[in-house]
């Protein structure tokens, strides 16, 4: 039987009951009964009526399910009757279940939810370790992806990408739509994309055709990009559009819910052109993903890249000045991880991190209703023993306290998803830069069940404290004592007091960890970057294709001319021209050969490589240590100059100032340049990690590893000292002095230093105001719940501090007396709560920075603002208590 069927059954039921009673009663008159007669006779045949019904119903097997209502029909109107007590314990779940399924859904969206692609477990991640220069996680070359490609057993597929210098995309200027237009792209091998399991929503993928050198330029637009600039028009295949001045016929749309990685501002995909045929040993700068086939595991893979790599040494040429052996040396080893650990980095814990600390704040919302349901259940005795003595069992009335606790549960789950819905985009708003996966970041169905599972979970272990306490044999089933005795059992109190002891000590615990955060973020604020008052350094990047200019010594003078333009603008102090910012995403890392440190057959330690202007590190604020800066009239006349960084100095000579004259050259290939400058060192990864060792060329030179075309810098940028960084007006006029030189360059990135220094420390920050905020919670949670046992204790102890006062306790007595009380459980919560701190900070060490996971200092602090904070909660009902009437306290029942 369905229960919806239910209702029409018991209609039938009692409709059967009548007709076997009337039958009955028709029976007993016609052997002579009176009708009244008739009637007793007829029930008394029969039976128990109800009975009969009970035993149909369990018949039935609805029992249970009738019980559970009526227990949840009589808990409402209990609660009902009882509006504030309901509304403050539904809130007070409502704020833990609500922050805790906020974080959850962080965490859902993140770590937890599958990437958007066909099998995305088959997805990897191809990296290489070189152990021998400690280079980890590197990408890989086009010689390994040929191998790769052909050869490998594992792998059903695999496709290479890139995403230009800091990661972000591609720089790309459009034309011909409008208004010139910076964009970011990805450029991809022709396998990629049906790697991901990608096909286009219209039009057609890329071919190897695409890849090959000196094809027809083609591109795939992005939807974003198609629906923005092209309005849905589905016969743009076959039009062009002109990309860094060349046009690039449109081939393929992506389709809408397409998301390249984490990279969600991409405008379109460029083919990859690889010359196999060209290819040269080195060049580790493409990151791969592969597919692997059916039945292939992760270890297999790994295993089949190791006995590939000797076959990329020998199938193709070393570079000049470089041989087997050196290659040999630098000991590559495979690094395949899933594409969602790539994805997701080390992020992951971070979130565990903060998921754990919420949880412990609905840890102590539930011990914080337990309370109040303690309190509430010991003035309800008098009903529970009531109860008892009518024949309900125990069962029957945990039953019923149970049911009270599931209702609130589910009303403080109801509104807690409301809370975690508007918390959510709070979250998603402040997330530190770089959080990958933001756009999965919402409430779905795991999250609705994970809300569900919490309320439950919530519900069991506040509601069953009560329960074990009040339906236990012998206790609380007995008619209400009087206050008298009350007020001199300690065990009626224990368990209200090892929640208080509990809640302090969690929220310890969580004000340790926002502790530490706070230490770490004032530690980071204290390291010198490198460069001086960022807010006031306006940058911008600017993309000179080949196509636009083609001579690269005039490339230098139209960079030149622009800095010089910009000089001029009211307000700014200096220009600097490089290929990057600190602190933007950029790793240019090249191997360095130092003169009497580095042999030619050996492989030159790998250093950080930025090619700057005459004043570019002066107008960041970086010092310089020893030596002098580049000169416009070297980098035109071509002299041989070079800068270090201090800490590269000091590696190899000692002191900075013994750099001066020595020399250093990036290949064989390269003359040597002489060091004139030094430079204090810049944390260029942030400050939170140690400074790399650095090499500064000059913003143009002849030939870079011996191939002139990369020594002209066509990506650059400018760096402006400005009091008005940041503002509207001097973007504008930046713009006007950019095209004034050229009118066709978009400018991009557009940011001060400020704000690549802020998104350095983003992380920390997050997880200081998510730590600060859980503590916080944890805080006023814990001393509302010590506050209501001490004023509870006053209210029950009335008569008792009545005789006390009687009897000529004075009140400065009485109020040491409810004031230890509260210290006493705070002392005992701070002494759990700092050996939980101990144990639980270590997760945390991994976020610290110039902090130790035991620091004292930070202990002692939140352990004595905790007993401070604690003694106030106490001060107020043990100032009541001392007002107390002796006269009316004696009287008090």
């Amino acid at each position: 039987m369905r229960w919806w069927q239910m209702k029409k059954r018991n209609a039938d039921l009692e409709r059967e009951l009548r007709a076997d009673l009337e039958l009955e009663e028709e029976e007993q008159r016609e052997n002579g009964a009176t009708a009244e007669e008739a009637k007793y006779a007829a029930r008394r045949a029969l039976g128990n009526m109800t009975l009969i019904r009970e035993r149909t119903h369990e018949a039935w097997g609805w029992a249970v399910f009738e019980r559970l209502l009526q227990d949840l029909r009589f808990a409402s109107r209990v609660l009902i009757k009882s509006p504030v007590f309901a509304g403050i314990a539904a809130l007070t779940l409502a704020i833990g279940i609500g922050a805790t399924t906020a974080i959850f859904s962080v965490v859902n969206g993140v770590i937890i939810k599958p990437l958007p692609y066909s099998d995305p477990d088959r997805l990897v991640s191809v990296e290489l370790n070189l152990t021998g220069i400690s280079q980890f996680d590197s990408p890989v070359s086009s010689p390994d992806y040929f191998i790769f490609r052909e050869q490998s057993r594992t792998f059903q597929d695999i496709g290479l990408y890139a995403l230009g210098m800091n990661s972000a995309g591609v720089p790309a200027n459009v034309t011909g739509l409008g208004e010139p237009e910076h964009v970011l792209a990805a450029r991809v091998t022709d396998g990629l994309l049906p790697v991901l399991g990608v096909a286009p929503l219209f039009g057609r993928p890329f071919t190897r055709a695409d890849g090959a050198p000196g094809s027809a330029e083609t591109v795939m637009l992005t939807y974003g990009y198609w629906q923005r600039k092209f309005g849905n028009d589905r016969s743009v295949i076959g039009k062009t559009i002109d990309i860094n001045g060349a046009p690039h016929v449109i081939i393929g749309v992506l389709p809408r819910s397409f998301q390249f990685l984490d990279r969600t501002n991409l405008a379109f995909f460029l083919p990859l052109k690889l010359d196999r045929a060209g290819a040269t040993l080195g060049n580790y700068q493409y990151p791969a993903i592969g597919r692997l086939k059916p039945g292939a595991t992760l270890a297999e893979a790994n295993a089949d890249v190791a006995r590939m790599i000797p076959i990329v040494l020998r199938s193709f040429a070393f570079p000049a000045g470089f041989s087997l052996k050196q290659f040999e040396e630098l000991r590559m080893e495979p690094n395949l991880k899933t594409l969602k650990q790539e994805v997701i980095g080390d992020v992951n814990k971070v979130l565990w991190v903060l998921m754990g600390g919420i949880g412990l704040v609905l840890f102590i919302a539930c011990a914080n209703v337990a309370n109040l349901l303690l309190l509430r259940t010991e003035s309800r005795q008098q009903e529970l023993a009531i109860r008892a003595a009518l024949g309900a069992s125990r069962g029957r009335i945990a039953a019923g306290l149970l049911a009270e606790s599931l209702i609130l549960a589910a009303l403080g789950g109801l509104v807690g998803l409301g809370l975690a819905y508007g918390t959510l985009r709070a979250l998603v708003a402040m997330a530190p830069a770089g959080l990958p996966r933001l756009n999965e970041i919402g409430i779905d169905g795991r999250v609705l069940l994970f809300t569900l599972v919490a309320s439950l979970a919530a519900s069991l272990v506040f509601g069953a404290v009560p329960v074990f306490k009040y339906t236990r044999a012998g206790i609380g089933m007995r008619v209400r004592e009087s206050g008298r005795s009350m007020g001199q059992s300690r065990e009626r109190h224990r368990s209200i007091n090892v929640l208080v002891i509990v809640q302090v000590a969690l929220a310890l615990v969580l004000l340790v960890g926002s502790g530490l955060m706070i230490r770490t973020f004032w530690a980071l604020t204290e390291v010198d970057p490198g460069f001086a008052a960022p807010a006031t350094l306006q940058t911008f990047r600017l993309d000179i294709p080949d196509a636009q200019v083609k001579d690269p010594f005039r490339v230098l003078q139209a960079e030149d001319e622009i800095a010089r333009k910009l000089t001029a603008i009211s307000g700014v102090s200096s220009v600097g021209i490089g290929i990057s910012v600190p602190m933007d995403g950029s790793d240019n890392v090249s191997g360095m050969m130092v003169r009497d440190h580095t042999s030619d057959g050996q492989i030159p330690p790998t250093h950080q490589v930025f090619f700057v202007s005459p004043r570019f590190l002066m107008t960041l604020g970086t010092p310089m240590i020893a030596g002098r800066d580049f000169t416009w009239s070297e980098i035109y006349n071509k002299t041989p100059v070079a800068m270090v960084s201090e800490n590269f100095a000091r590696k190899y000579w000692g002191d900075p100032a013994n750099a001066i004259g020595k020399e250093i050259r990036p290949s064989v290939k390269d003359d040597w340049r002489q060091i004139v400058g030094v430079a204090g060192d810049v944390y260029q990864d942030g400050v939170d990690r140690q400074a790399r060792s650095s090499v500064y060329w000059p913003v143009f030179m002849p030939s870079y590893y011996g191939r002139p075309e990369y020594g002209v810098q066509r990506i650059v940028t400018f760096a402006v000292r400005s009091p008005r960084a940041g503002s509207d007006g001097l973007v504008n006029e930046i713009k006007r002095a950019v095209w004034s030189v050229s009118s066709g360059l978009p400018l991009a990135e557009v940011h001060t230093l400020n704000y690549y220094y802020a998104k350095s420390m983003a992380r920390t920050s997050f997880a200081l105001v998510m730590l600060a905020l859980a503590g916080s919670m944890a805080l006023l949670l814990g001393i509302v719940g010590l506050y209501g046992v001490i004023a509870y204790s006053v209210s029950r102890r009335t008569h008792e501090l009545g005789v006390r006062m009687s009897l000529g306790a004075q009140r400065s007595n009485i109020l040491k007396l409810i004031l230890g009380q509260g210290v006493m459980l705070t002392l005992i919560g701070v002494g759990i709560g700092i050996a939980g701190a101990l144990a639980a900070t270590r997760f945390l060490s991994t976020l610290l920075y110039g902090v130790k996971q035991n620091d004292p200092v930070t202990f002692a602090v939140v352990s004595v603002l905790l007993i401070v904070v604690a003694v106030l909660a106490s001060y107020i009902p043990a100032r009541r208590a001392t007002k107390v009437d002796p006269m009316v306290a004696l009287r008090y029942e």
